[in-house]
């Protein structure tokens, strides 16, 4: 008996860690774009470290925060379908993630836009640092809307068991983002802003590369765009909202037990 349900506890653990492993993979290389970038500002000078670390702990992860939360939404949905045979939706639910996903980019704009007097009167940081960060902030505006993309479309593929391939492209990404702050910012020397581009760019990669896996990909739950994406979409959206706000609170505790 003992015998017996240590295979199926081991069993069960195998193939867990064979959806949790790759998650994690994917997980930690998203988040350690932002942490090369500072590693490599941070051999620039103080003042440009303080900077970037300013916007990417803060606001990045404010605006992480609910883009994380509006893609998570459609997770429950996407699990429903798949569990009751229905792929198409997975489709619509993603297209629904990304107009809302959207939308939420665009209201956040402003604060990167105007992260400058954000940081020196509501945060009280000096002027210098915040001047900087300030212009660090606006060349990240990009970044916001690959974010938007991205999180619906890995709760997509995820939803289908496509964790490896979310982990090897986030990987590749990673590694692709080292090289080009090494040759960018160490070795040409353009500087912060120049840290913000290769961001930039590392994340539409990102963003590239699962779009075209997801075209060409033979998946039966991408059928192209469709208007039923707009369908019941006032009720998507309290639900993204709720999970938005959720993960934002969560975000809030972290930040003030950090800067308590």
């Amino acid at each position: 008996m003992a015998t017996t349900a240590l295979r199926r506890y081991g069993s069960q653990l195998k193939k867990m860690w064979e959806i949790a492993g790759p998650a994690m993979i994917t997980e930690i290389s998203q988040f350690s774009i932002a942490l090369v970038t500072s590693a490599f500002v941070g051999h620039i000078g103080p003042l440009q470290l303080a900077a970037a670390s300013i916007v990417l702990n803060v606001l990045e992860e404010f605006a992480l925060g609910f883009m994380l939360g509006i893609g998570s939404a459609s997770e429950t949905l996407s699990g429903q379908a798949v569990g009751a045979e229905k792929l198409y939706m997975l489709g619509i639910y993603m297209q629904r993630s990304w107009l809302l996903s959207i939308a939420t980019a665009l209201l956040l704009t402003p604060i990167y836009v105007l992260a400058s007097p954000i940081f020196h009167t509501l945060l009280g940081q000096e002027k210098q640092i915040s001047e900087l960060a300030g212009r660090f902030a606006v060349w990240m505006v990009p970044q916001l809307f690959f974010f938007a993309l991205n999180f619906p479309m890995q709760k997509f593929l995820q939803a289908q068991s496509r964790v490896w391939v979310l982990a090897g492209i986030s990987s590749a990404v990673l590694s692709v983002h080292v090289l080009l702050n090494w040759v960018f910012v160490s070795k040409l020397g353009y500087g912060i802003i120049g840290a913000a581009v290769v961001g930039d760019v590392s994340w539409f990669l990102l963003v590239v590369a699962q779009v075209v896996y997801m075209v060409w990909g033979s998946f039966d739950s991408w059928t192209g765009f469709s208007t039923k994406a707009f369908s019941s979409f006032p009720a998507f959206a309290k639900l993204s909202l709720a999970s938005a706000v959720l993960s934002w609170l969560a975000f809030l505790g972290l930040f003030l037990f950090e800067y308590s």
